[in-house]
């Protein structure tokens, strides 16, 4: 499952069951910690999910700041609640690509808020994907 943890949604992604093609699956509205886990660690078991990709957003030279800081917090407490191993992913303009895929297909404001963060997680975990079949 790829996670793109935002301030105030978490967009999630599943891949198909060979791990090639990552689809946008749903947008969390973020509420308080333990109510957001409890969501996604659901449609974790409901879908079969054996790992969670995390988006870190790093920042443009590579370092890590308070975004990056605040990802691997929500990682480390999720952690305590699920034996599901997580990996993080690189997700620096991975919203500024979406967001333009939209734009190009002609999507109101409206639609690309409401779909801009599950395919940003989409867009991560298909980064893994493609990553680990090189492997």
């Amino acid at each position: 499952m790829g996670v793109d943890l935002g301030t105030k949604t978490i967009g999630l992604a599943l891949s198909d069951v060979s791990r090639s093609i990552a689809s946008p699956l749903e947008t969390i509205r973020r509420t308080k910690f333990t109510a957001d886990a409890e969501r996604m660690i659901a449609l974790a078991k409901n879908h079969g999910v054996v790992a969670l990709i995390f988006g870190l957003p790093l920042n443009m030279d590579g370092t890590e700041g308070p975004r990056c800081q605040s990802t691997r917090a929500f990682v480390r407490n999720l952690e305590k609640l699920t034996d599901l191993p997580v990996a993080f992913w690189d997700e620096r303009m991975s919203t500024m690509a979406v967001t333009r895929t939209l734009l190009d297909a002609d999507a109101s404001r409206a639609r690309r808020a409401e779909l801009v963060d599950k395919m940003a997680a989409s867009y991560i975990l298909q980064g893994a994907l493609d990553r680990l079949r090189k492997l």
